[in-house]
């Protein structure tokens, strides 16, 4: 539950994308949002969106834990949002309300 990860929208990252076939010239660029999120977190936001308590729900198999967590994985965005002016616009809770609701959709 405490495992980080860099959660961007990918309509975001296709605008990244557009921004960097429009250089001159090839260069490498990282997309992404450069903040990181745990899992914990996902849950509280998600479940929030439905107005449940996500502990009552999620339960933890740890057979499923990953033995060598690498730490947090999170992207440096610095050299596009320099360079191209990328910035997302999608921050993390409104990310996993688009989410909950797309799902929410899909249920009925």
């Amino acid at each position: 539950m405490d495992a980080e990860r860099d959660w961007g929208f990918a309509g975001d990252y296709v605008k990244a994308m557009w921004l960097i076939l429009q250089q001159g010239k090839p260069e490498d660029y990282v997309i992404a949002t450069g903040e990181t999120h745990t899992i914990k977190e996902l849950c509280e936001v998600a479940y929030k969106c439905v107005g449940f308590n996500w502990e009552d729900y999620v339960e933890v198999d740890q057979r499923l834990i990953r033995p060598t967590e690498t730490g947090p994985l999170i992207g440096n965005p610095e050299k596009i949002k320099q360079e191209l002016g990328f910035k997302p616009e999608i921050k993390f809770p409104e990310l996993v309300q688009m989410m909950v609701e797309a799902n929410l959709i899909r249920l009925k």
